[in-house]
Formats: structure tokens, C-alpha cells, sequence
């Protein structure tokens, strides 16, 4: 770690102290106060700003300590209804539902902690390289008024009385100085590490949370696959089963006419031979659609670099797989890359794109990225949404990055293992 960087951690230590003692200790007094105001009445109308309020200070510790210590610190909090009626009925359904959901109150134990041992560990990283500069400027001269103002000074140990001495205070603020340059991004990161006990989902809450997801996306799953089964049926009897009962309407007519008219019956079986490569052509797009031939056959590294080439924008494709995975998993993250060119093809304006799927710590990793317009995002009823439903189901998760003016990142991760080699050729 560079000298700057450590320097840095020393600076940051002592915003956070500030941080510590201003905002946590003022959050932590108002919250308990209006908490007591319950008692009254009156607290129903403040607890839900005040949890508000002290969620937006976890969120921005969340957020420092990930930019500057790298802890990546989760967010533990129940989803609230939507629908939610408005008015003083709404308010203390509103402040009901907060004070019901576990992190809440440990949110009120972080800022108890955040304001005393934070506090403390904040300090620590940002006092021993000013100790140390301080020993420094003793011995530049600034301990002769000082001494003679008020007799001997204490530099740590060293009583400070003359040049000599203040030359061995030099000396020490050396060593404090070294010894703050590798602590303080330590003292930093265990200021965070300390945060993240306490703001962190807990087991309990993680698997709650991992059920009632699991819950939701089981639903959608099966809705999805009644509708799935509805747009087979309708294509099965729009499409090959009308081109089947037409065909053999033909059949009836050419047995008919093949004595009488045999030039008729010959321009019928040619018809109806038209009809039969139609209805399997549409029974092989059909069974595509289901499950394509080359996923099933090749595995999902070929099937997409197959769908990149029938794009109709140039698509760079990078993929790094172990091997195979689970059927399923390779299904939906097949129609999930699928949906999402489709849609940047169409919607985005964008002139290329990049896939790169790898696998690494468990996790099937997926990210697309087109340089267009941006502003996707995820909304109720749209395709992004319909993708992040399917992924639920095994487990994984969908972020999308589209700032305005682009580029566009959709990246995906399902949580798998290879169950089978790759393949050698």
C-alpha cells in the first residue's frame, strides 16, 4: 500500500470520528426520544422519519466502507408494501412495520456502538501520524516557549526540557509516525469490520429473507410456466396442428381425385407436401423455443455464441466455463442473454455489444454491455423485471447500470457448480 493511501486513512479516520460523534450520537438521542414519544402518541407520526434518517447514515457508512476499505457491508431491511393506505391509518402502519422488522433496532444498537467503540477505533486511525508530526515540530524550536510557559512538556515518555530532548522527541515521533502510516488503514478497516457486525443481515434474517424470496419467485415460476404452457397450446393449434387437419383434408380430396383427375390430385400433394415442410419448420422453431437443439447438444458457452451470431448488431462474445451446469440453469441463462440482445438490439441504439459469461466462486457470472442511448432499468411488467423473476428462482440476482447517454451493463449471477467436464475436442 502506497504512503499516500495510508496518509489517506489517517484523514478518513478522523472525518469518521467527527461522523461518529455528530451523526450517530444526534440520530441515536433523536430516535430514543421519539421512540418515548409512543408513549404519547406523537412518536408515530416521527419513529418512521427517524428510522428513515438513521437508515440513510447506515447506508452512507455502507457506502464508505466499501469505497474505502473494500467491506462490503449488505442491506438487512424487510421490503415495505407498496400499497400501503394513506393518511393517519397508513402513518402507523407505516411505523408498525418498521419497528417490526429486526434491523431496525439493530440499526438503534449500531449507533450506540458507532458513537463509543466506532468512535474510539475512528480516532486511533487518525492520531498516531499527527503524534508522530508533532514530535517533529518540538525539535523545530516549538519547545522552548512552551517549556518556559509552563516547565517541563511530555512528549509521550520523553519529558521534554531541552534541545536534546526535544531532538529524542523528534526521534519518537518518528516511530509514531511509521508505526500510524501502517496502522491506520487497519484501525480503518476494523472501524468498518466493527459496522458490519452490526448492520449485516444476520444468519437468521438472511435465510428469512432467502425464503421469502425463494416464496416469491416459486410463484412467479409457476405462473410463468402456466403461461409458457398456454403459448405452446396456442401455437401448437394456430399454427402445425391447423396446417395438420389442412393437410389432411388434402389427403381425403387427393384419394378421391387420383382416378378421376389425376392432374389435380397431383397439384394437391404438391400443395399438401408444401404444407408438411411448413408445419415441421414451425414445429422445429417451436421446439427451439423451448429448449434450443445446440444448448442441449453443446452446452450454454456455444448456444450463446449461436444467438450472437443471428443478432442483428455485432456482439463480442467471451465465455470461460469449467464445464456443464444443471439443465435448468443453463435454460434460464440462455433466454435470459437471449431477451436482453433482443432488447438492446431493438430499443437501445447502440451500434455494438459485448457478453462475457465465466464461472468463479460458485457463481455463474453473466454481464452485457451495449454502448446506446442508456436508461434501462428495471421496471414492474417489463423484460428486465421478467428476467430478474427467473433468475430468483435458482437463487441469483440481476443489477442494471444505465446512466443517461450510456453504456448500458446488465450483469447476472446465478449460484451453481459444473456438473459435467468440458468437453475436449
Amino acid at each position: 500500500m502506497k504512503v499516500r493511501s495510508r496518509r489517506l486513512a489517517c484523514v478518513r479516520g478522523f472525518a469518521l470520528m467527527f461522523i461518529t460523534l455528530a451523526g450517530s450520537l444526534t440520530l441515536f438521542v433523536l430516535t430514543v426520544l421519539s421512540l418515548v414519544l409512543m408513549l404519547l402518541g406523537l412518536g408515530v407520526l416521527t419513529t418512521p422519519a427517524m428510522v428513515r434518517a438513521v437508515r440513510w447514515h447506515a447506508n452512507r457508512r455502507r457506502l464508505l466502507a466499501a469505497e474505502w476499505s473494500g467491506v462490503q457491508i449488505r442491506l438487512p431491511y424487510r421490503p415495505l408494501p407498496a400499497d400501503r393506505r394513506s393518511g393517519l391509518t397508513g402513518q402507523v402502519e407505516l411505523c408498525t412495520q418498521l419497528l417490526k422488522d429486526p434491523a431496525t433496532w439493530r440499526d438503534l444498537l449500531w449507533l450506540l456502538v458507532d458513537m463509543t467503540a466506532g468512535c474510539v477505533t475512528a480516532a486511533l486511525a487518525c492520531v498516531f501520524i499527527p503524534y508522530g508530526v508533532e514530535g517533529w515540530v518540538l525539535a523545530a524550536g516549538v519547545w522552548e516557549p512552551i517549556v518556559d510557559a509552563g516547565g517541563t512538556y511530555w512528549y509521550a515518555f520523553v519529558p521534554v526540557t531541552s534541545q536534546g530532548t526535544a531532538n529524542l522527541a523528534a526521534l519518537t515521533g518518528v516511530g509514531f509516525f511509521v508505526f500510524g502510516l501502517f496502522t491506520s488503514p487497519v484501525l480503518l478497516r476494523t472501524h468498518f469490520q466493527l459496522t458490519r457486525a452490526f448492520l449485516a443481515p444476520t444468519p437468521a434474517m438472511a435465510l428469512t429473507a432467502r425464503v421469502e424470496r425463494l416464496t416469491e419467485t416459486r410463484h412467479d415460476a409457476v405462473d410463468t410456466s402456466a403461461a409458457e404452457l398456454r403459448r405452446i397450446e396456442r401455437d401448437l393449434h394456430d399454427g402445425a396442428q391447423a396446417r395438420l387437419v389442412a393437410m389432411g383434408m388434402s389427403l381425403g380430396t387427393i384419394e378421391a381425385l387420383i382416378e378421376k383427375d389425376p392432374a389435380k390430385a397431383k397439384e394437391l400433394l404438391a400443395a399438401a407436401r408444401t404444407n408438411s415442410a411448413e408445419a415441421l419448420a414451425e414445429l422445429r422453431d417451436l421446439v427451439r423455443g423451448i429448449h434450443p437443439p445446440v444448448l442441449a447438444e453443446r452446452g450454454l458457452g456455444d448456444a450463446v455464441r449461436a444467438l450472437a451470431l443471428r443478432m442483428p448488431l455485432p456482439v463480442e462474445v467471451e465465455v470461460e466455463l469449467d464445464g456443464r451446469f444443471e439443465e435448468p440453469v443453463e435454460a434460464a441463462a440462455y433466454f435470459a442473454v437471449s431477451e436482453i440482445l433482443t432488447n438492446a438490439a431493438k430499443h437501445s441504439g447502440a451500434a455494438r455489444m459485448w457478453l462475457d459469461i465465466h464461472h468463479e466462486a460458485g457463481m455463474l457470472r453473466i454481464a452485457v454491455t451495449d454502448n446506446g442511448d442508456g436508461g434501462a432499468r428495471v421496471a414492474r411488467g417489463g423484460g428486465l423485471s421478467g428476467i430478474e423473476r427467473r433468475l430468483g428462482t435458482f437463487d441469483g440476482v440481476l443489477a442494471v447500470s444505465s446512466p443517461p447517454g450510456g453504456p448500458t451493463m446488465v450483469t447476472m449471477e446465478i449460484p451453481c457448480t459444473p456438473t459435467a467436464p468440458r468437453p475436449t475436442v
